[in-house]
């Protein structure tokens, strides 16, 4: 990245494509001018990516005067270097996979020819087209002061912009975070591409290596797979997507398996160089030393707060490498000052920063006393299948004492599933001895579309009886829930209630 409004690809100067001289336009505009403050704003929000901007815009809209800074694009992470550029990748990358396995439902086709060029191109066009709702015009029309440039803290009720001083009764750290650099020996010098650069390549690596095998990993290698690429991941850990379901995170390893991913798992990265114009890792596992070689690097490898240079101590903000520091009202050490969003929250998700920047509106401006804790959270990795998941899960759930039942449904009892040749995946539920549901994981090709009924169903403190009770259209994938409280409500059907019921029916004839 270069001066602000002014981004570049590998080799190509990004202000030549006309999509993304749209974007800047809206997010980082070159003639903008930064207005005059005149008095203390009610609330001052550093950083202009989800958190943020839903912080800002509610407020003004209560009428509250704000301020919002930001210093490189507005729109942050999800708008022009996550959720948004990589679900266009992820749906091109599907339909090459559809037309590739299309003869599996009698359409007979070829190998699809990917031109990754014009799927570059269609996703900056959309990227763009989303644009203007984070716009600096749009939210300057809505009654935000949006200041351009770096914001540090130079007292407890005050920051500097540009050397302009702004004064608040309230501020909002949503600074967001970024990719980890691990400490690999010569992997910085080869300039490996994260979430920010990947989406600027013009050209489809024929070797792509992933170093991590979490979601941002998993989602992207199998897209640039089906693109055409040879994907190797490596994993430290002893299997991917370490936080979910070990079931799920089995079924995706065989997925990605079968689609032709070299998986590397258990491996400790020790080195990396440039050799004959290909990037080459070298890892030890099992008490050996190997190598993987590739045109192109992914660091996939976690995330870090963005702090630096923010001035917290002088606002008597406490922050460590996890984040800033934030108490269950999502308030600093310093009364004054909340943060919210990945910079304070271990869900690194757009959606839980949009919720919890709703908390801070009311506990910043209204005395309010929300909870990010009483939050519901569900969350979704966007492989093929998807792995969807809310609340607990069954070891979580046991910790906490008491009874607890587990039901599985597989997808491959789901008629709609069979139909769709979608088997691939299963529905899964902890309830506790009273019926409620603690925690629900879905594994499906359209998971992170069901997975709401589940978190519907947490939020309302609802039995699995509910999601029994409930009628599904049929037939649809959906049903597993429906499925998964009829296995519930079979297992209360115990011999001695069946006894109590043959003998009731035998009086009734």
């Amino acid at each position: 990245m270069t001066a602000a409004g002014h981004l570049t690809r590998h080799d190509v100067d990004v202000e030549s494509d006309d999509y993304d001289r749209r974007l800047i336009a809206e997010v980082h505009p070159a003639s903008w001018t930064n207005p005059t403050p005149n008095g203390r704003y009610n609330l001052v929000v550093i950083g202009g990516g989800t958190a943020g901007l839903v912080s800002a815009v509610g407020a003004a809209s209560l009428g509250a005067r704000v301020a919002l800074v930001e210093r490189h694009w507005l729109g942050g992470d999800c708008l022009n270097y996550g959720c948004v550029p990589s679900k266009a990748l992820i749906r091109a990358a599907r339909a090459a996979h559809d037309v590739r396995t299309a003869n599996e439902l009698g359409i007979q086709t070829g190998e699809p020819r990917v031109d990754f060029a014009a799927v570059m191109l269609r996703m900056r066009r959309l990227r763009a087209a989303l644009a203007p709702h984070d716009s600096a015009h749009r939210l300057a029309g809505l009654g935000i002061d949006v200041y351009l440039g770096d914001a540090r803290f130079v007292a407890r009720d005050a920051i500097v912009v540009d050397g302009v001083r702004l004064v608040f009764a309230r501020a909002v750290i949503a600074t967001g975070g970024r990719a980890a650099m691990p400490t690999v020996p010569g992997l910085a010098e080869l300039a490996p591409l994260t979430n920010e650069t990947v989406f600027s390549l013009t050209e489809l690596p024929r070797r792509f290596l992933v170093i991590g095998g979490g979601p941002i990993g998993c989602e992207l290698a199998q897209a640039f797979l089906r693109f055409g690429s040879e994907v190797t991941i490596i994993e430290r850990g002893d299997r991917l997507l370490p936080r979910e379901d070990r079931d799920a995170s089995t079924i995706i390893e065989a997925q990605l398996v079968r689609e032709g991913i070299t998986l590397v798992l258990g491996a400790k990265i020790v080195g990396a160089a440039r050799t004959d114009q290909a990037h080459t890792v070298t890892f030890e596992r099992h008490g050996s030393t190997e190598h993987s070689t590739g045109d192109a690097i992914l660091v996939a490898a976690g995330r870090t707060p963005n702090i630096d240079g923010l001035g917290l101590e002088l606002a008597c903000v406490t922050a460590s490498k996890r984040g800033i520091d934030v108490d269950d009202h999502l308030r600093t050490t310093n009364r004054r000052i909340y943060a919210v969003g990945d910079v304070a929250s271990r869900f690194q998700f757009t959606h839980a920063a949009d919720a919890m920047a709703r908390i801070v509106i009311q506990n910043a401006l209204f005395f309010g006393r929300k909870r990010a804790s009483a939050l519901v959270m569900p969350w979704c990795t966007y492989t093929d299948p998807e792995v969807a998941h809310v609340g607990l899960y069954e070891q979580q759930a046991k910790a906490k004492g008491g009874d607890v039942t587990t039901l599985t449904a597989q997808l491959a009892d789901n008629d709609r599933a069979v139909l769709d040749g979608e088997t691939i995946g299963f529905g899964r539920v902890h309830v506790d001895r009273k019926g409620r549901l603690l925690g629900a994981t879905l594994v499906a090709r359209h998971a992170g579309e069901s997975i709401g009924e589940a978190s519907v169903a947490l939020t309302a403190k609802l039995t699995i009886g509910a999601l029994s009770s409930a009628i599904h259209p049929y037939p649809t994938q959906a049903e597993v829930w429906k499925r998964l409280g009829d296995a519930y409500q079979a297992r209360r059907l115990t011999p001695r209630v069946r006894s109590v019921f043959q003998w009731l029916m035998r009086r009734r004839r």
